[in-house]
């Protein structure tokens, strides 16, 4: 049969991404305490395409992913990207991947079990014999007033917050990107914020985590100076962004708070 993408187009536009978005997949990522997860991802798949080609071949996008099985960790993001270009005679390949995560966590004083679900990404591209990997975080938290503790007679108002990291990790000698678990992302969130967010909680477990919040309060720049702090600390880690956003209770708008390294 004919192969039209594969026609001459003579308007010498070179294009940046052509592929398929809103691609959902059943997938297994990496799992600190379960080794791996199952979830599903939605995926958006691109490749550059010459500015003498028509098109490219849409179906050969969802055949590669389907050649993988589903995995989509550090181990197979590589040689997915490889195979993209190969496959459409490209120069450069790009995967984004977006997934909910759950993460097991036991109530500060009941010790009641429950799932919190955590937003994730992998962004990944390879540009000639180069390849980046971007690992995206979004973690719910308390936050606590600072100033409405201190001015106020009694209480203080606060709000659910989100701590959103972007990281790039380093390589090793062998020049495998280093890992950084998802799980290591929430624990400094928790670290940053008044105090951490539960799906479950007992009475005991509120009154506790109230109280925490009391005894803890940060402005939204607190947050992202404290998160950033830690990762800066991390020898894994290449570069990062942290951004915060507080859901304001007695504000009509949300406030939000952006640190970045240097890549």
């Amino acid at each position: 049969m004919k192969d039209v993408q594969r026609t001459r187009d003579r308007r010498g536009i070179h294009i940046d991404q052509v592929g398929v978005s809103d691609l959902r997949y059943p997938i297994t990522v990496l799992d600190r305490a379960n080794k791996a997860q199952h979830t599903v991802g939605t995926f958006a798949l691109s490749v550059d395409l010459p500015h003498h080609f028509k098109g490219t071949h849409m179906s050969r996008f969802v055949e590669v992913l389907n050649e993988h099985h589903g995995e989509i960790t550090l181990r197979t993001v590589p040689a997915i990207l490889t195979k993209l270009k190969t496959r459409l005679e490209a120069e450069r390949a790009h995967i984004e991947v977006s997934f909910p995560y759950f993460v097991t966590k036991n109530a500060p004083v009941s010790g009641a079990k429950s799932m919190l679900d955590l937003k994730c990404m992998f962004a990944a591209e390879a540009n000639g014999k180069t390849q980046d990997f971007l690992l995206k975080v979004e973690v719910p938290v308390t936050s606590l007033c600072p100033c409405s503790r201190d001015i106020s007679d009694y209480g203080a108002h606060n709000q659910r917050g989100f701590i959103t990291f972007s990281v790039r990790t380093r390589r090793n000698r062998a020049g495998e990107w280093q890992f950084v678990w998802i799980e290591e992302l929430l624990e400094i969130a928790e670290r940053s914020a008044s105090a951490p967010i539960y799906a479950l909680l007992k009475r005991s477990d509120e009154r506790f985590v109230t109280m925490l919040a009391y005894d803890n309060p940060v402005f939204v720049e607190d947050m992202v100076r404290n998160a950033g702090a830690l990762l800066k600390k991390d020898k894994r880690i290449a570069s990062f962004e942290v951004r915060a956003v507080n859901q304001e209770s007695i504000h009509n708008h949300s406030a939000f708070a952006i640190v970045r390294s240097a890549r």
